[in-house]
């Protein structure tokens, strides 16, 4: 029997490289566990740093054909798993019990998609094997519940006359100001207590075991975004523009903000970059083009995607079942899960919080090869 080269499996397993990384599965120390028995049947273990169960199908299927070229082989069993962990935040806050990672979905103004990229972020990193909880913080508009199809007037329990147990919508736990108050009755609290209001939502809502938090924060850059990203131990931020002129100004001061404040920038989401017609499908770029292109270049940062404006997806969410829920094989939905991919890709970057929350490993299935 020919005996099998471990150089050469080496070698055709390094042929693979992570699309969202670029870098090959040695160099991402995920090859966890490489054997060979003497039947020629070789078991290949991998651990990606990233929610991406979306590709861990085209990975072992690669894998599996770069293996086959290797003499000797007679068959291989590859197993894809994702280990989330748990990343520094800004000036080393102390983290929520059980939550792994904060991520703040911001804008430098409103009206530009943030909430709805938000819900649609949350959804698409569950899909691709993450456990995830969403904060309402916009506390003068809160929209997360309705976008997420939570009953009007329905309240969270309460524990222990202080605790409060977060609603699941869609998988996903949520808070929200709009959970608590009237929605008819509009928000007039000053800086202070707005802020009061949502540390305490954050901090004492059971979050349980989560590897990615989503702050849905209000729109702009004033005093209460400033004390939330002061407060909040944040771990990166996502940044949600238009292409259009005045939307990108606005979203370079939240960029800025949030470097003042030593919590990094993973990318800018550019959405409604074409108006797709729901008619004919006609594709325009109705607010300018390459917007978000342009922050990312100017701050060094990643363009983490470009969302159409569509009827359809402002139907789903106005109907409590935003497009990644009500539609994840559409096109819309695949380019939310791209986005999740790379939000978690680029954080996987960060130094790592030893000190935080225990990190989860997910298997998300294996591929034979004969």
């Amino acid at each position: 029997m020919t005996t099998i080269s471990r150089q050469a499996l080496e070698a055709a397993i390094r042929e693979y490289r992570d699309p969202y990384l670029e870098k090959d599965l040695y160099e991402l120390d995920a090859v966890k566990k490489l054997d060979v028995d003497k039947r020629g049947k070789v078991t290949l273990m991998v651990e990606l740093p990233y929610p991406s169960k979306g590709i861990a199908g085209a990975l072992r299927q690669l894998v599996g054909n770069a293996l086959e070229s290797v003499e000797g082989l007679e068959s291989s069993d590859i197993h894809v798993a994702q280990k989330i962990h748990a990343y520094k935040t800004q000036k080393e806050l102390p983290s929520i019990p059980g939550v792994k990672n904060i991520i703040a979905v911001a804008s430098g103004k409103g009206g530009v998609g943030k909430s709805t990229t938000a819900v649609n972020l949350a959804l698409a990193l569950q899909h691709e094997g993450a456990r995830v909880g969403v904060l309402d913080a916009d506390i003068y508009g809160p929209s997360v519940g309705m976008m997420l199809g939570v009953p009007d007037g329905q309240k969270p329990e309460v524990q222990e006359q202080k605790y409060f147990i977060p609603i699941e919508a869609h998988g996903l736990k949520t808070s929200s100001m709009a959970y608590l108050a009237n929605d008819k009755t509009p928000m007039i609290w000053r800086g202070p207590v707005v802020t009061g209001v949502l540390m305490q939502l954050l901090q004492q809502t059971l979050w349980g075991e989560l590897d990615y938090l989503i702050v849905d924060m209000p729109p702009g850059t004033g005093d209460i975004q400033l004390t939330l990203a002061q407060k909040v131990p944040v771990t990166g931020a996502v940044i949600v523009t238009t292409p259009q002129n005045i939307a990108v100004m606005d979203a370079q001061r939240g960029i800025e903000m949030f470097r003042k404040m030593d919590i990094p920038v993973l990318g800018v989401v550019e959405n409604m970059s074409v108006h797709i017609c729901s008619n004919c499908g006609h594709k325009e770029a109705l607010f300018g083009a390459d917007g978000g292109a342009r922050i990312a270049d100017d701050y060094d940062t990643v363009l983490l995607g470009q969302l159409p404006l569509h009827k359809t997806v402002r139907e789903q969410t106005d109907g409590g079942k935003p497009t990644v829920a009500a539609e994840p094989d559409s096109e819309v939905a695949r380019r939310y899960l791209d986005i999740a991919r790379r939000v978690g890709a680029e954080l996987s970057k960060r130094e790592r919080n030893l000190s935080g929350a225990i990190s989860s490993v997910s298997v998300t299935g294996h591929w034979n090869s004969h």
